[in-house]
C-alpha cells in the first residue's frame, strides 16, 4: 500500500488511515509533511491541519463535529478531543433531542 492515509476532501483537515500508523512516522498529505504524535488505529482520523478549540473538524469535505481542544497537526482525533455532530437513534429515543 503506497500511502498509509487517505485524504478524502481537499476541504478536509482530517486524513483516514488506511493501516495503523506508528507515532514518529512521516505522512504527507497534500504535498505537505506531518508528524503522528501517536499511535492511531486503522479508519481513524489524524488531524493534517491546526484545529482550534470550537473550530470545525472537517471530513468527507463536511463538519462532522467540532474540537474540544487545541488539536495540532499529526494528532490522533476522536472523542477524546472533538464533539460529533451525530446523535445515535438510541440516544435521540432516551433524550428526545433530535
Amino acid at each position: 500500500m503506497k500511502d498509509p492515509i487517505i485524504l478524502l476532501d481537499l476541504k478536509d483537515n482530517v486524513v483516514v488511515c488506511r493501516r495503523a500508523v506508528a507515532a514518529g512516522e512521516r505522512i504527507e498529505v497534500a504535498e505537505r509533511e506531518v508528524v503522528v504524535a501517536c499511535d492511531v488505529q486503522l479508519g481513524h482520523k489524524i488531524a493534517c491541519a491546526s484545529i482550534d478549540p470550537g473550530a470545525s473538524v472537517v471530513k468527507y469535505g463536511i463538519t462532522i463535529g467540532s474540537a474540544t481542544i487545541a488539536i495540532a497537526p499529526g494528532d490522533w482525533v476522536h472523542l477524546h478531543n472533538m464533539r460529533s455532530n451525530y446523535i445515535s437513534t438510541h440516544t435521540r429515543a432516551q433524550t428526545g433531542k433530535e
